[in-house]
This record gives structure tokens, sequence and C-alpha cells, in this order.
């Protein structure tokens, strides 16, 4: 019997984002479902375009590399921080609602 070599379905795009099965589904998305008690199935029936096998393939990636994922996952979340006070500073998020309402009555 051959053992072949199998490939983890994760490719980082040109944003430096880690998508999985060639899917718009992220590294992220996987691995905080499964923290937060998804199973598998779950997830995969949760994103569809994600095959079982690969959210398999995604939480082994996980579990045998935690430090190296959630220092990624950490870099994530500081971009993420980052750029939401970039927007908020550029957009004032207070009275957006009223302001949008505002707008809707006018058209």
């Amino acid at each position: 019997m051959a053992i072949a070599t199998e490939v983890i379905p994760l490719e980082t795009d040109e944003h430096g984002v880690i998508r999985v099965s060639n899917t718009r589904v992220t590294l992220d998305t996987i691995v905080t479902a499964f923290k937060d008690g998804a199973t598998a199935e779950e997830i995969a029936q949760q994103y569809p375009t994600v095959p079982l096998a690969d959210v398999y393939y995604v939480i082994d990636y996980y579990l045998h590399r935690c430090d190296e994922v959630e220092a990624y996952l950490g870099k994530r979340k500081l971009e993420a921080d980052e750029l939401q006070i970039q927007m908020e500073a550029r957009f004032n998020p207070v009275g957006i609602r009223e302001r949008l309402l505002a707008r809707q009555k006018w058209s």
C-alpha cells in the first residue's frame, strides 16, 4: 500500500488572508467556529462551499500548529482593530442610524 501525502486545503491570497478550499471562507472562520464548539459537520453545513473533508483537514492543521495559527489570528485581530479605528476616524459612527433614516425619508 502506498501512502499518499495529503495537501492541506489552505492558500494565502494577495492580501495575506488564509482561505480554505479556494473559497472565500477564511482560516479564521473555521478555527473560530471550532473553538466555539462547532463540530466539523456543523461547520461544513454552515459553509457549504467547504467540503467536510477539508474542514477536518483545517481543524487537524490547527490542532497540530496551535501556536502558529494563534499568532496568525492575533495578527489578523490587530489588523482588524486598526482598520476599525481608521474607519471610525474617517466616518464618525455616532448618529449613523439617524443620518441613514433621515436620508431614507428624502428618497
